[in-house]
């Protein structure tokens, strides 16, 4: 908004870069790297390596996480913001009034446009003794300097299954404690089934089906359908989910209206009920994801200050749970498909077992699965597969731009990569659509007249 030549306020109570920076994507990808260069080791065999078992030095693999976010937080810092001409303000603050927002000492801040972004904070579910649990959250957990011996997860959603896989493979005894029957529940069946089996292959103890009924200090009592169980743990981690960060921002006194779930409201342009005020990020309630946060903040910036009618992205939204294997996806998978189109639609499949990169480097399983309406336009995708998260971008512009499954399998793809992948799964839909007894039938009698005008004289 600075760089177009608004003259911009920025207000932040804590530290600029946010969840992301601190205590979401940066760290948690930086902890994810040595922990899965250490299963590498342990199975260095599968590349014809003697296989080595590191010594974990926790507090080494603190510091690299440490200066990651060192590396990152100059994109951020408010030296460099106020070099672009942001008067930032290290504050709480609240709506006093239409457009109106006090910040820390007093000072009011008056705008043609206000914008909301205060993002998401973890949910802690009224579990009984969980406070005396000590439990931690996405943000306290990177406060720990020391491995836990037994670590006990609530949630086997994208962040619990990535932090249970790293720690797992760092060497804590992991336990995880998920009420559905599959990890990652909103994705593939099959994709949450073999994630399943690879953190059982990294040691997880996965409690499916079970919900956690009472905390103590260092143990944790489960339950299912009547039964009872305990699980003991050094420490604890909470992380079924976020929620809105809005309760200290006085909506109403900006006229700003909620969602039950305490989300900012918002139309498809980020327009909230208030006239000049816009929200955008994980406190509209969306997908908490940085990258379509970063959208929104695309969005909102032409929509506020040059009045364009620009509206957030719906359908091609990306997500991705860095686990190995990687599971990514965007648009429909195949049940949500057949809900709304019935059983004429296209699916296209291929196994990893199959693809020669994930064959060379000794990393062959996973599956790219492909779906598309009757026509073949792509409705959605879902890779759950070694760098799953880079194959995606190519489907997601794919999907926005309504292309069709062919297409994907017509782009040359640079082999051998793993990219491949989703290509090979529209191979195969072409083979099954045009290389099939009925085309032969056709194609038969065609290709002996040829032949015969072909004959030399």
């Amino acid at each position: 908004a600075a760089s177009l030549g608004a003259r911009v306020t920025l207000v932040e109570r804590e530290r600029t870069g946010g969840e992301c920076l601190w205590t979401g994507c940066v760290p948690s990808k930086s902890l994810l790297a040595p922990a899965h260069l250490a299963h590498r080791m342990r199975h260095a065999a599968d590349v014809g390596l003697e296989p080595v078992d590191p010594q974990i030095d926790f507090a080494a693999v603190k510091r690299h996480v440490e200066r990651a976010q060192a590396a990152l937080e100059p994109h951020d810092s408010p030296e460099r913001l106020r070099a672009l001409g942001v008067d930032v303000v290290q504050a709480s603050a609240a709506f006093s009034g239409p457009r109106r927002v006090r910040a820390g000492g007093g000072r009011e801040l008056r705008g043609r446009r206000v914008l909301i972004a205060t993002g998401s904070e973890p949910v802690l579910p009224p579990i009984p003794g969980l406070h005396d649990a000590a439990a931690l959250t996405t943000d306290t957990i990177w406060e720990l300097d020391e491995l836990p011996a037994r670590l006990a997860v609530l949630g086997a959603g994208p962040v619990g299954c990535e932090l249970a896989q790293a720690f797992a493979r760092l060497g804590s005894r992991v336990t995880v404690v998920e009420p559905a029957p599959r990890p990652l529940a909103r994705e593939e069946p099959e994709a949450g089934e073999l994630l399943a089996r690879r953190l059982r292959a990294d040691g997880v103890d996965l409690r499916l089906g079970w919900s956690a009924a009472r905390a103590a200090a260092g143990e944790l009592e489960l339950e299912r359908d009547g039964e009872r169980a305990v699980v003991a743990f050094d420490r604890l981690l909470v992380a079924i989910g976020r929620r809105p960060r809005t309760d200290e921002l006085d909506l109403p006194a900006g006229g700003v209206e909620c969602t039950d779930g305490g989300a900012v409201r918002t139309d498809e342009r980020l327009r909230t009920s208030a006239p000049g005020v816009f929200a955008a990020g994980d406190v509209t309630g969306a997908p908490p994801f940085t990258h379509l946060a970063a959208h929104h903040a695309r969005v909102v910036v032409t929509n506020a200050l040059l009045h364009t009618r620009r509206r957030v992205e719906q359908r091609a939204v990306p997500r991705v749970t860095y686990t190995d294997p990687e599971v990514a996806a965007v648009g429909l998978g195949e049940r949500e498909a057949r809900e709304r189109h019935g059983d004429r639609i296209a699916v296209a499949r291929f196994d990893y077992a199959q693809l020669d990169r994930a064959v060379t480097d000794g990393v062959a399983h996973g599956f790219a699965k492909l779906v598309g309406d009757r026509r073949g336009r792509l409705l959605g995708a879902t890779l759950a597969a070694p760098a799953a998260g880079e194959a995606i971008a190519e489907l997601t512009s794919a999907l926005r731009r309504e292309a069709r499954i062919d297409e994907i399998s017509q782009t040359i793809h640079a082999y051998p990569t793993l990219a491949e992948g989703p290509a090979r799964a529209a191979d195969d839909h072409l083979r099954a659509k045009y290389l099939n007894d009925r085309v032969r039938r056709v194609a038969r009698p065609v290709l002996t007249i040829l032949r015969a005008l072909e004959r030399p004289r």
